[in-house]
C-alpha cells in the first residue's frame, strides 16, 4: 500500500471514512460555508453522467449551493439546463456565461481599460463563476461535468482538507487513475505520454535547477479537473481560458502559496469522456496538447526567465523522444503484468502526434507570438476595473 509523500501532502484513500468526514463538514458548515462548481456545455445534460452527479450531490447536505457555469447558445438552452437541475436539493444557480447580459458586462469592462471580450473557453466560464461563488462560500470545488463514475465522496475529498481548520490547507488537487477496468483499457495519454515526458525532457535541459518543474512533477495527474479552492486564493489567480487551464492554475498555485498550504487528494477510479487524436489541430488531444505546452513555456518564462527559442525547443524535441519511449515501455510492461490490454504501436503513434506539436511551436514560432494571450486576469484586478 503506497504512503509515500513528497514536496506536497498526499491524501491517500486508504481507509477514508466518509460519514465521519460528512459530519464534520456540517458541523463546519456554518462559519466555513462551501460550494461546488461545475463548467459545462448544454450539450451534456444529454449525458449519461449529469444523472449521477446530481444524486451524488443531493447526499452533500454540507453544501452551501451549486453553481453551474453553463455555456449555451440560447436562452431556450439556458432554461432548459434550470429544469434539469431542479432534481438538485442543494440550492443551485446557473450561470449562462455566454449570455447578452455578460456580454454586455465584459464590454463596459473593456470601456474601463481591461478587455477580455475576445476570449472564450472553459477557463473564461470558470472565471466568470469564481467572480459569483466567491461572494457566498469560503471555499469551493471545481469539477467537470462528464464524470461517468461520480459519487458523494468526490466533493468531500476535495473540501474536508481546505475547510477543516486543523488542517488548513487554501488548495487541493484531485487525482485518480484514468483506467477502465471493464475493458481494461489505460486513459490519459495527455498526461501519461506528453506531460510526464515533456516535464522530464526540461527539467534535464535545465540541469534540474527549476523548482517549479520538480512541484509539477510531485503532481500525481497534473491535468485533473477536480480541486478545491479557497475564495480568497480563487480572487488572487489567474488562468488560461483555453485547454491550457490545470497547468496555469496549478502555476498559479506555486506562485501564491506555501507548500504546506497545498494536497493532492487520492479520488480512486475515474472515467470521463475520452478525446480522439484528430489531425485538425483546432480539435481533439492535439489541440489540447498544443495548449498545455503553451502554458507551461510561458510559465517557465514567468517563473524561471528562461528563454525560448527554436534552438531551445528542438533539443527539447529530442530529450521528450527519449522520455517518452521510456515511459511506453514502462506501461507496457505495466499493462502486461496487469493482463491490460494495451496498444503499443497506438501509443507510439500517438507520442510522435504529440512531437509534431513541439515542432510546430519550434517552427512557427507560436508560443513566442505573444504568451498571455489567453489569460485572464485576476479578480482583484477586474473588480477594481468594475468601480
Amino acid at each position: 500500500m503506497d504512503f509515500s509523500q513528497g514536496m506536497i501532502t498526499t491524501v491517500h484513500d486508504i481507509c477514508t471514512e466518509c460519514d465521519e468526514l460528512k459530519v464534520r463538514m456540517d458541523e463546519l458548515s456554518d462559519k466555513y460555508p462551501t460550494g461546488v462548481i461545475i463548467p459545462m456545455l448544454y450539450d451534456e445534460i444529454r449525458g449519461n453522467a449529469l444523472p449521477k452527479i446530481i444524486d451524488g450531490l443531493n447526499r452533500c447536505i454540507y453544501l452551501k449551493k451549486v453553481f453551474i457555469a453553463l455555456s449555451a447558445e440560447n436562452i431556450e438552452e439556458c432554461e432548459k439546463t434550470v429544469k434539469f437541475f431542479q432534481e438538485l436539493e442543494i440550492p443551485y444557480e446557473v450561470l449562462w456565461c455566454n449570455s447578452p447580459e455578460v456580454a454586455q458586462l465584459l464590454l463596459d469592462l473593456k470601456d474601463r481599460g481591461l478587455d477580455i471580450t475576445r476570449l472564450s473557453g472553459k477557463g473564461k466560464d470558470l472565471w466568470l463563476s469564481i467572480g459569483v461563488a466567491s461572494l457566498e462560500v469560503y471555499a469551493f470545488a471545481v469539477h467537470d461535468a462528464d464524470i461517468l463514475s461520480y459519487s458523494e465522496t468526490l466533493p468531500l475529498k476535495l473540501l474536508y482538507p481546505i475547510i477543516e481548520p486543523r488542517l488548513d490547507s487554501f488548495f487541493s488537487k484531485g487525482y485518480y487513475a484514468r483506467i477502465n477496468l471493464e475493458s481494461r483499457s489505460i486513459y490519459g495519454r495527455v498526461s501519461r505520454l506528453f506531460v510526464a515526458p515533456i516535464l522530464g525532457a526540461l527539467q534535464e535541459k535545465l540541469n534540474h535547477t527549476s523548482e517549479f518543474l520538480r512541484y509539477l512533477q510531485t503532481f500525481r495527474y497534473l491535468l485533473s479537473g477536480e480541486i478545491g479552492i479557497t475564495s480568497n486564493l480563487a480572487l488572487n489567480i489567474r488562468i488560461p481560458c483555453n485547454w491550457g487551464l490545470e497547468m496555469g492554475v496549478l502555476s498559479e498555485i506555486f506562485r501564491n502559496v506555501a507548500y504546506k498550504r497545498i494536497c493532492q487528494v487520492d479520488l480512486g477510479f475515474y472515467d470521463h469522456k475520452h478525446k480522439a487524436i484528430s489531425d485538425d489541430a483546432r480539435g481533439g488531444l492535439i489541440k489540447t496538447t498544443e495548449d498545455v505546452f503553451t502554458t507551461l513555456l510561458r510559465s517557465l518564462t514567468e517563473i524561471d526567465g528562461i528563454e525560448v527559442s527554436r534552438e531551445f525547443l528542438l533539443s527539447t524535441l529530442v530529450l521528450y523522444r527519449r522520455f517518452a519511449q521510456d515511459r511506453i515501455r514502462q506501461y507496457h510492461t505495466d499493462a502486461m503484468c496487469n493482463i491490460f490490454d494495451y496498444d503499443r504501436h497506438l501509443e507510439e503513434s500517438t507520442v510522435e502526434s504529440f512531437a509534431d506539436v513541439i515542432m510546430r511551436e519550434a517552427n512557427t514560432y507560436a508560443y513566442m507570438g505573444n504568451p498571455t494571450a489567453t489569460q485572464l486576469p485576476d479578480w482583484v484586478r477586474a473588480r477594481s476595473a468594475m468601480h
